[in-house]
């Protein structure tokens, strides 16, 4: 075989390899954000989780993080309109909410609460 066929080969075969290593490598899929309106049913600090009930009447739990955004309506004094999820929740049992949230498994966590505009 020639330099140059032998060169054609390793360079065929270099090209193939990575190809293959492209189609191979694992899909890995952004979560999905969803989204609910409802009434806040109960806030619970310790475990950090809050309640919603919705319009049909069913009742979700979501968990919430420091990363949880959370934004109030406009008429909220600045400085008020937006913090921590656990400040904004605790004066909010009994207010309408919308929660965007994702979801592994059972567990449902919340990456953003706002007041819902009815």
């Amino acid at each position: 075989m020639s330099a140059h066929s032998k060169f054609g080969v390793a360079l065929f075969s270099v090209v193939f390899l990575l190809a293959i290593g492209v189609i191979c490598q694992p899909v890995v899929a952004e979560d999905v954000v969803h989204a609910v309106s409802g009434v806040v049913k109960h806030v619970d600090k310790a475990t950090k989780t809050v309640v919603i009930k919705t319009a049909d009447g069913t009742e979700e739990t979501f968990k919430y993080t420091g990363k949880t955004a959370v934004e109030g309506t406009k008429d909220a004094g600045k400085g008020v309109a937006k913090g921590s999820a656990d400040t904004y929740l605790a004066g909010k049992e009994g207010a309408k909410v919308t929660v965007r949230y994702t979801e592994k498994g059972a567990e449902k966590t919340a990456v953003g609460v706002k007041d819902a505009v009815d």
